[in-house]
């Protein structure tokens, strides 16, 4: 017997990914195909992120799997459909079940199983997907198998009780970075960035509460590994494939201080060496945190924001004071480590005047790095029920994502582009003016780009009162 593991992702269809070169492997497949082998089932892993669609087509026409299982989230989704819709047309092919997991199956169960889809897991995956297999294998009754869906000989949907998450999980397995070829990957980081990292996760769910945030999968659920396992597998990685760096995956490393402090003397007392770079919040983090985070040898920590205003970080349900992420990023460059930050615009209710606080957040603060993206929402968040009714697009399910979905927003969508150019080249020419370059050339582009790009916010601005005085 044979399970086949892919993920529907390819670099080649992702512009976006192209022009930063930052790909890390589909550690949630390697989680599960580590623990199916653990309990006896061949798995392998078809890993699409540098390959084709028609490769992973090839492959399956070449050698049909006995279960084909498919990892899909909101970027994923429609070449998953793609898919789903080539093995169920093709002769060869169509008795193969499809076993489809991950964020985006939640709550969209019935639309995944009507449009091709056997047996969808929900939530943690390793359990249900062994559980699953091995009674197709034995011909049982799938009703006790918790975090399963299928669609019944009713034609209803049937959705088993929830999966009880995994509370110990240094028992899970290493992923399993052997069935992927994770040379194609650190030799992408170096050719683009200098330097080779591995990605590494080291708990399991978030405690917190923000409303754009997708929990579909351990929900707020907080576990982690002991430290003495994940320097277990720091250990391991180092040996095997001598990364430079390693990125934490985790959505918040620093939640828990104890932790942290176990992490730094395990590493010290074992002499295992790391560089790294991880994800945190301004309220998790204090001067004892951020020289445990220097011992342990990170030297980028991303801090949490999403925006300069007071107000807007509220209406997300942030829990944090903007002036403590403020603190939390000078706080990090003065002791050594890079800060990045992350700000999101276009959030419901955000007005111009947040957008300017969010420039002047970033000028104050001056974090090494920042990422902006436009706020979408995410089906099962709350910022999805909250903005609901007020959305402007009525796409079909099949041909479209969550990321198309736009709403009514304080301006027109297009503003918000503009936004983004105005933020990005005024704070950049901020910082060539803090560094003494305000007569360069380069300052007086970026300067210029941010006065055009403030133009264009006014124009898309304009047309509400356009509008309103044609009604």
């Amino acid at each position: 017997m044979k399970v086949l593991l892919t993920h529907g992702y390819f670099l080649q269809e992702d512009p976006k990914e192209q022009s930063i070169m930052r790909p890390y492997p589909p550690l949630g497949i390697l989680y599960v195909a580590a623990y199916l082998e653990q309990n006896g089932i061949n798995a392998e892993v078809f890993d699409s992120t540098f390959s084709t669609k028609d490769a992973l087509k090839e492959r399956l026409l070449a050698d049909p799997p006995n279960y084909l299982a498919l990892y899909v989230n909101l970027m994923t989704k429609l070449n998953v459909l793609d898919i789903i819709q080539f093995v169920k047309s093709t002769p060869s092919l169509k008795h193969v079940p499809l076993i489809v997991g991950g964020p985006d199956v939640r709550y969209n169960a019935e639309s995944l199983l009507t449009n091709g889809a056997d047996y969808l897991v929900i939530g943690e995956g390793e359990m249900t997907a062994l559980e699953l297999i091995q009674a197709l294998e034995a011909g049982e009754d799938l009703k006790d198998i918790e975090g399963l869906a299928f669609l019944g000989q009713d034609g209803a949907v049937h959705t088993t009780t929830e999966r009880t998450k995994v509370k110990a999980i240094d028992q899970i397995p290493f992923p399993a970075r052997d069935k992927i070829d994770l040379q194609q990957y650190l030799s992408v980081w170096q050719e683009f960035h200098g330097q080779s990292t591995v990605s590494i996760s080291t708990m399991r769910g978030c405690p917190y509460t923000c409303k754009w945030c997708s929990r579909g999968v351990y929900g707020l659920s907080y576990r982690r590994m002991s430290a003495e396992r994940v320097v277990n597998e720091l250990e391991f990685v180092n040996k095997t494939y001598q990364p430079d760096s390693f990125w934490f995956v985790d959505d918040v490393f620093t939640v828990s201080h104890k932790w942290l402090k176990e992490f730094r003397d395990e590493l010290q007392k074992r002499n295992v060496k790391v560089q790294f770079e991880c994800i945190t919040r301004a309220d998790r983090l204090n001067e004892e945190t951020i020289g445990l985070l220097k011992d342990s040898g990170c030297f980028r920590v991303w801090i949490g924001a999403e925006s300069g205003s007071q107000k807007i970080i509220d209406r997300m349900d942030r829990r944090v004071d903007v002036n403590k992420v403020r603190d939390m990023i000078r706080l990090s460059r003065e002791k050594g480590i890079e800060a990045g930050t992350f700000i999101m615009l276009g959030y419901p209710g955000e007005t111009e005047e947040d957008i300017e606080e969010t420039i002047n957040h970033l000028k104050v603060s001056n974090p090494d790095h920042f990422t902006i993206t436009v706020a979408y929402p995410i089906k099962g968040t709350e910022l999805y029920q909250e903005i609901e009714s007020d959305m402007l697009t009525d796409l079909p399910w099949e041909t479209s994502t969550d990321r198309d979905i736009d709403f009514v927003r304080t301006y027109p969508r297009r503003y918000y582009d503009f936004a983004v150019r105005r933020v990005v080249n005024e704070v950049n020419y901020h910082k060539k003016v803090a560094n003494g370059q305000q007569r360069s050339m380069g300052a007086f582009n970026l300067k210029l780009k941010s006065t055009a790009a403030k133009m264009g916010m006014w124009w898309e601005r304009s047309k509400i009162k356009r509008s309103a005085s044609v009604e």
